[in-house]
């Protein structure tokens, strides 16, 4: 498992119709031929033809009526994840489990602890009232501390004794997204750690993982995850 462990110390310390065309009928109507003469009587008179009606006359047919086609919908633009993007995180009642993961086995602690939380919700049908959070406490070469949280609007009972009640981090942080599997996270907090330098911006001696996808029920590599780096 090739775990982010460098950048997340170090994050730590320094933390988008058819064309119509109208063309009316022509009605025509030929007046009648003259009767030829019975008999060569000299000077016979054709009776005279009867008068054409009004409406017997063609018609001129109108100029032909096109409508612009409709052109197709513009594809929906496709923009680009939030990239440091400061904002202000509002605390948020949640539970919490207190956990230590060595980097070889990161996400499978995660995913436990998760997992205990849930079953104890769940348990007393109490739903989450939003995603789950990662705070890391601390980190070294060998692991890290964490607190896994899951926000709820009722307390629920009956908590092991390395479960919570509390608040989760507020204040201003800058938003980061990362999206496909915890394994390829060291990417994303590589860039977020040379956003900090390039902005020289001092962060705060912890982070956060907002998994905005249900980590219990989402394939590893379709993960998406929010972190959020405090600022001091």
């Amino acid at each position: 498992m090739n775990c982010p462990r460098l950048v997340r110390v170090a994050m730590v310390a320094l933390i988008p119709a058819a064309i119509s065309l109208g063309i009316a009928s022509v009605q025509a109507q030929t007046p009648p031929a003259a009767s030829p003469p019975a008999t060569p009587a000299p000077a016979a008179t054709p009776a005279p033809a009867p008068a054409a009606s009004p409406s017997a006359a063609p018609s001129t047919p109108p100029a032909a009526a096109e409508t612009p086609a409709t052109p197709p919908a513009a594809a929906p633009v496709q923009t680009a994840d939030p990239f440091g993007d400061q904002i202000t995180l509002t605390p948020k009642t949640v539970v919490i489990i207190r956990g230590n993961a060595a980097w070889d086995s990161a996400f499978d602690t995660l995913i436990d602890s998760f997992k205990s939380l849930s079953a104890l919700l769940d348990k007393q049908g109490i739903k989450p009232a939003g995603n789950s959070m990662i705070v890391y406490t601390s980190t070294d070469d060998a692991g890290f501390t964490f607190l896994a949280e899951v926000p709820v609007e009722q307390d629920p009972k009956n908590l092991t004794k390395d479960m919570s009640m509390g608040k989760s981090p507020d204040g201003k942080a800058l938003k980061f997204v990362h999206r496909g599997s915890y394994d390829n996270m060291d990417n994303t907090y590589e860039a977020i750690t040379n956003h900090l330098d390039d902005k020289k911006l001092e962060a705060k001696d912890t982070f956060i993982e907002e998994y905005i996808t249900d980590p219990l029920k989402t394939a590893e590599d379709k993960l998406v995850i929010n972190v959020y780096v405090p600022l001091k």
